[in-house]
């Protein structure tokens, strides 16, 4: 086999998860239909967990400047996050064009080939691998792998080769999506409603250019492309203000349908990202949701793909991700039944105005969109953290006076067992698990105002931030190794 793993689709998710998948210790090589990347940015930032999760991985910083949202809002109803106990602000305008850049950097440095200009054609499955078959710029070939994951897209190619259905809602009216310069606009951030039921949001990009989305019922379902002159058009239908003076760096036209793959694993094909869920981009909530999706697919992959962990680890991509795919499709659904219809949907809008001035309501809405209400079944136990992430803000006080965040002991991407006041047997426990868990002893550190809300005298943390076991209260620690990071090693000489 040329590749351990094969990744279909260079955008944020494919390229995530690739690094990931690096990092577990599998090569990997991702492909994708474009000869380069679109530069184009229907995603404007992303929420507060994938900011965690690039934190984890040393990556938010070379994002360089950005802003974070001070409110939240669902389907345009807004709620304060300045009232929650713990900061649940995304990051704003920050474009999709830099994130994707961003990770592509980070690839070449972890040796992961990017092959752009190929297509994928068709694939054959057999009982040990996948060979998968693409027109590039030298012809047709073909490239064989233990896995293949599609991260290409709402028209998953991949999805449609694996015969992989994705029900959900039909288009009912287009988009339209421009970034515009030489222009100036009142800004419309969260969107505004104009007779007929139609809604405009405009918000300035900073170096001169505005985002300018369009929801036009007039609009086809299924808009086949579209030019500057039909945005402006569209626009001054809709404000009657002109923007035909300026010019677009890119256009994009859309509907409003989407679906959810009734299986997220079949097989050695796994799905991730819109390929998984295709929603119309709202909030960059599809976006976030595939980040997400690739944290936790790519150190399970990279374990089976490597022989350390069992098939079964794999099982719990779906059974942990599927759920959140649903959650996705019914948001997106609430909401852009909010953010498009008109006057006739105010009183439901009144009314979750009036709720979101409850702080539990808010922080339930805030969790849902922001990521930090994710929690994992799949780890069992009777701690309170079980199954949900460790803010990569707690600190711990190390031995010889030194300090370390959460998101820096996972910047590697292996498991991470911390143990606190003298606890000897977990450490000991886990000795048969080095080769892919760090252990580390500390305390945690009041001074920083960054402790855990409850109890935690040792911790298990997954790859991906997520907590697998925890005491008091989770049992038998051999165990959840053994589930969530295969048989322990054969200790030397033995």
């Amino acid at each position: 086999m040329e590749t351990r793993v094969i990744v279909v689709g260079a955008g944020p998710v494919g390229l995530l998860l690739a690094g990931e998948i690096r990092l577990g210790g599998a090569d990997v090589t991702v492909y994708d239909r474009l000869p380069e990347a679109s530069g184009e940015s229907r995603a404007l930032g992303f929420t507060k967990r994938v900011a965690e999760i690039f934190d984890q991985r040393g990556l938010l910083t070379r994002l360089g400047e950005f802003r974070q949202g001070r409110r939240g809002h669902f389907g345009g109803v807004g709620y304060d996050l300045s009232r929650l106990a713990e900061s649940h602000h995304g990051v704003l305008g920050l474009p999709q064009s830099r994130t994707e850049s961003m990770l592509t950097d980070w690839l070449a440095e972890l040796g992961v080939p990017v092959r752009r200009g190929h297509q994928a054609v068709a694939f054959t499955e057999s009982a040990d691998g996948v060979e998968l078959v693409l027109d590039g710029p030298q012809g047709r070939h073909r490239d064989s792998a233990a896995y293949l994951v599609g991260c290409d897209g709402p028209e998953s190619t991949i999805r449609t080769l694996a015969g992989i259905p994705a029900p959900g809602w039909e288009s009912e009216r287009g988009m339209y999506m421009a970034d515009v310069t030489g222009i100036e606009l009142r800004q419309r951030p969260t969107g505004e409603h104009v007779p007929g039921g139609n809604m405009i949001l405009a918000t300035d990009l900073g170096d001169g250019y505005y985002r300018v989305l369009i929801h036009d019922k007039s609009l086809p379902p299924h808009p086949a492309g579209a030019t500057f002159s039909d945005v402006a058009d569209a626009w001054q239908r809709m404000t009657g203000e002109s923007i035909h003076h300026g010019s677009a760096r890119w256009v994009a036209a859309f509907g409003n349908g989407a679906g959810l793959a009734t299986t997220y694993r079949k097989g050695r094909i796994l799905l991730a990202g819109d390929a998984a869920h295709p929603t119309p981009p709202l909030a960059g909530w599809g976006l976030s949701t595939g980040i997400q999706d690739a944290a936790n697919l790519g150190w399970k992959l990279a374990a089976v793909a490597t022989g350390r962990a069992p098939e079964a680890l794999l099982d719990t991509y779906h059974s942990e991700r599927h759920p959140l795919g649903e959650q996705l499709l019914r948001n997106t659904h609430a909401a852009t039944t909010l953010y498009l219809s008109g006057q006739e949907m105010d009183p439901l809008r009144a009314v979750l105005r009036e709720l979101m001035d409850d702080e539990n309501a808010a922080e339930h809405f805030a969790g849902m969109v922001s990521g930090l209400g994710v929690h994992y079944a799949t780890c069992t136990g009777d701690h309170p953290l079980l199954g949900r992430r460790l803010s990569p803000d707690l600190t711990l006080d190390l031995p010889g006076g030194e300090h370390a965040r959460i998101a820096e002991l996972l910047r590697q991407g292996r498991g991470l067992l911390i143990t606190t006041d003298g606890l000897e047997e977990p450490r000991t426990l886990a000795a048969g698990w080095a080769d892919r868990v760090d252990t580390v002893h500390g305390t945690w550190a009041p001074h920083t105002a960054q402790v855990p809300p409850h109890p935690l005298e040792a911790v298990l943390v997954r790859p991906d931030g997520y907590v697998a076991w925890a005491a008091p209260g989770s049992g038998d620690l051999t165990a959840a190794l053994d589930v969530w990071f295969g048989p322990a090693r054969v200790a030397a000489g033995l």
